[in-house]
């Protein structure tokens, strides 16, 4: 049994205990929150590779509408797009020509909808179902996959079978087959184009 002087000597530890365990409890319940570190803004730069990359899109029946190739991809991962070398866009419509749109780079959108083709651009539409062969020259095209429309601000030279024209800009529907060309537009138009060639 412990004796009284030792209790009484234990009290004012435990009452120093009691008292240093309440101060660290008043200043822990004043404090501000502690804040969370900022999330760290996405930086330009690669967050995947591939090679020999490929993505096609089918429809309902399973035939493929369009398909993208590239010799190498790199996505980055603030804007998630993506960088493409030799680049090629082919564009399937039933019972109308392959269009197939080449370019030395370019670049995808995260959802393929959008795709830019830069330096040494070319859309070669094959000959076919009473059409003959069409081919575009640029230094850039944009294809929006989702409207089947190949654009352009850039100077374009195209040539329609015997028929060669340049312009400022060009719009092309691949379902309605309509060529649009802006700006200063020249060239020569064949006597077999009059009827339905390209047009302003």
């Amino acid at each position: 049994m412990p004796r009284p002087g030792r209790l009484a000597s234990l009290v004012p530890l435990v009452a120093m205990a009691a008292l240093a365990g309440i101060t660290y409890w008043l200043l822990q319940a004043t404090l501000p929150p502690a804040q969370q570190a900022p999330d760290q803004p996405k930086r330009h730069t690669p967050d995947y590779f591939a090679d020999n990359f490929s993505v096609s899109e089918l429809d309902t029946s399973g035939t493929t509408q369009y398909r993208l190739t590239a010799k190498s991809m790199v996505h980055y991962e603030d804007d998630e797009k993506s960088d493409l070398t030799l680049p090629a866009m082919r564009m399937f419509q039933p019972q109308k020509p392959t269009v197939t749109a080449t370019s030395e780079r370019g670049t995808v959108n995260s959802d393929v909808s959008i795709v830019d083709l830069y330096d040494n651009a070319r859309i070669l539409r094959a000959a076919g179902y009473g059409d003959p062969q069409m081919q575009a020259d640029s230094q850039h095209f944009r294809v929006l996959v989702n409207d089947d429309v190949i654009e352009t601000e850039k100077p374009v030279r195209l040539q329609r079978g015997p028929s060669v024209m340049t312009a400022n800009g060009m719009n092309y529907n691949n379902v309605t087959r309509e060529m649009k060309l802006y700006g200063n537009v020249r060239g020569a138009i064949a006597a077999s184009d009059l009827n339905g060639g390209a047009s302003k």
